[in-house]
């Protein structure tokens, strides 16, 4: 038996898309075209020649449908076709000229109205928008491939989003108080005000355009490189990217010549404490505290490197 309530939802989520995009319109962009006019003439003209039969299956058209569409633009001097090399008995379908110019208009208007579309957004929720799209076709879609996560440098905004970030998930997941928040908005500051890029560094984790992990390398003096602001969101765990963003920074710290990595952090992060066992960390002191709320064990790990 399904669930009634998902299927409502998922119904009513159709129907708001379809309205949002205008796929129901008879001129679709304010085009002589239906939506399926369009998706043809855009398989046809995002290839160096495409067959009809691979029109048919990919975009799952009636044969005789798409003859139709296929005459009418031939009609138009839309569209050309030409023997396939490869198998004389087969006919590839290209754009002609003018079928390109039309091509680009389309792809022209559907950005601007996309683009119209998020400009109402502030910028948070534009992310929220494409962070969902991501997540429904995963789920959804079986041919999808999806992106590995890459590690890069921090850029304007980022320290921002660690602070945020980090100060609402552990409030929801420990009942940190917002002197945690605080903490780390102190320690980010410091980060962007003294930055040194010769002996300190940031990486954030990132997946299709969304931050999703980070980490910091400070300069604590005396040769010993601080660890700090470890960070992998809830939906991303499980990938080993606290470990990537670790080796990180061990490997930066070794190349800049420090002599060692120092870390704080608290007992009951145990994902992140068994990332700095397995790096080869050592626990060297700990204390009982209640400086986000709860009362807690913070400890102080060390790498000799």
């Amino acid at each position: 038996m399904y669930d009634s309530a998902l299927i409502d939802a998922a119904r009513d989520f159709n129907r708001f898309y379809t309205n949002f995009l205008g796929v129901l319109n008879k001129a679709y962009l304010d085009t002589p075209f239906t939506l399926t006019d369009a998706r043809v003439l855009f398989e046809i003209g995002s290839h160096d020649g495409i067959s009809a039969v691979t029109l048919v299956r990919d975009l799952h058209l009636d044969p005789a449908y798409l003859s139709r569409i296929l005459k009418r633009f031939r009609s138009e001097g839309l569209i050309e076709t030409k023997a396939d090399p490869a198998d004389l008995r087969s006919q590839t379908i290209s754009v002609t000229g003018k079928g390109y110019e039309q091509f680009r208009e389309l792809g022209h208007r559907a950005n601007a109205q996309i683009a119209e579309r998020f400009e109402a957004l502030a910028l948070g929720e534009r992310q929220s928008v494409v962070s969902a799209m991501h997540t429904i076709r995963s789920l959804l879609d079986p041919n999808i491939k999806p992106n590995p996560p890459i590690i890069r440098a921090h850029r304007p905004g980022d320290i921002g989003w660690i602070v945020q970030s980090q100060g609402k998930a552990y409030a929801e997941e420990y009942g940190w108080d917002m002197r945690f928040e605080g903490l780390v908005a102190e320690v980010a500051g410091k980060f962007l005000a003294n930055f040194d890029p010769a002996m300190e560094y940031c990486w954030i984790a990132e997946h299709n355009g969304i931050n999703i992990g980070s980490i910091l390398v400070t300069n604590g003096g005396d040769g010993i490189a601080k660890l700090r602001l470890l960070y992998v969101d809830k939906a991303a765990r499980g990938l080993g990217l606290g470990r990537m963003l670790v080796d990180e920074c061990i490997r930066f710290a070794k190349a800049k010549g420090y002599r060692q990595i120092s870390l704080w952090t608290n007992d009951v992060l145990h994902a992140a404490r068994g990332i700095y066992v397995k790096a080869g960390f050592r626990l060297v002191s700990e204390e009982r505290h209640c400086m986000f709320g709860p009362e807690e064990t913070g400890q102080i790990w060390v790498l000799d490197l």
